[in-house]
């Protein structure tokens, strides 16, 4: 990993993701954030200040607190940065329509992030199996009901 850039999104995605430190965010991000392409995420088409995506990376951890990106490849090219990767996180917090299971969850995707030329991030576009892990929210809680079941 020999791209600055690259550097640089792999300590984001250890620290903010993973870790999920609130104080690192604006360590990283650029004063605006653009969500450009992100289809399933509640933010998709947004854009963020620093204090939004930090309500952000809060909301989205809260269902998977141990959640850990595994990335497989980065590519760096001009003002962008593609990472593909595994991601994986225990199912330890609600979910609208899906109780916590304490399942682990399974998802691939890929992500181009966006830099400026101070090298802070200014978005992603980004596409992920969500359909996965909707078939495997839905077999932990049909595993949940049939245990339950008299």
């Amino acid at each position: 990993m020999d791209h600055p850039r690259k550097v640089r999104l792999a300590a984001f995605l250890r620290d903010v993701w993973d870790e999920g430190r609130t104080d690192a965010v604006g360590t990283y991000l650029a004063p605006r954030y653009t969500i450009h392409h992100d289809p399933g995420d509640p933010w998709d088409g947004r854009e963020l200040d620093v204090s939004g995506f930090r309500d952000r990376l809060i909301q989205s951890r809260a269902a998977f607190p141990d959640q850990r990106f595994d990335v497989q490849r980065m590519f760096a090219d001009d003002d962008a940065v593609v990472a593909t990767w595994l991601w994986q996180g225990t199912h330890l917090g609600d979910l609208p329509g899906f109780p916590a299971t304490g399942r682990i969850i399974r998802m691939s995707g890929a992500t181009a992030y966006f830099f400026d030329a101070a090298d802070r991030l200014t978005g992603h576009w980004q596409i992920t199996d969500r359909l996965g892990v909707y078939q495997q929210l839905m077999a932990g809680r049909t595993a949940a009901l049939t245990a339950s079941s008299p």
